[in-house]
């Protein structure tokens, strides 16, 4: 088990990474999330509520410190990739398109 050190970051990095396989993985669902916050609080004036909301109720400001609340809250709960399908389904350059420049 992780020692747990006096930090600023609230919730502690300890309890984030238990919630993921990795640091990286935890970087970029946090930064993902992130940016979604950040869209929801730019578009709020539009009124197009497309995007999800923050999940928890917090004091903090930051798109990032909500992301990180959310996920020690398990309201955001990383998955393992799935593998592009599409990658398998790809055809050979040159068979099965048209060519906007013929004829």
């Amino acid at each position: 088990m992780p020692q747990s050190h006096d930090t600023m970051m609230s919730p502690p990095i300890e309890n984030l990474l238990d919630r993921v396989d990795s640091k990286f993985s935890l970087v970029t669902l946090a930064a993902r999330r992130a940016r979604n916050i950040n869209s929801y609080f730019n578009q709020l004036g539009d009124g197009l509520g497309h995007m999800v909301p923050p999940q928890v109720s917090s004091t903090a400001r930051k798109p990032l410190s909500l992301a990180f609340e959310e996920i020690d809250a398990d309201k955001i709960v990383w998955a393992e990739p799935v593998e592009e399908v599409a990658e398998e389904l790809s055809l050979p350059v040159g068979e099965g398109y048209a060519d906007d420049d013929a004829g």
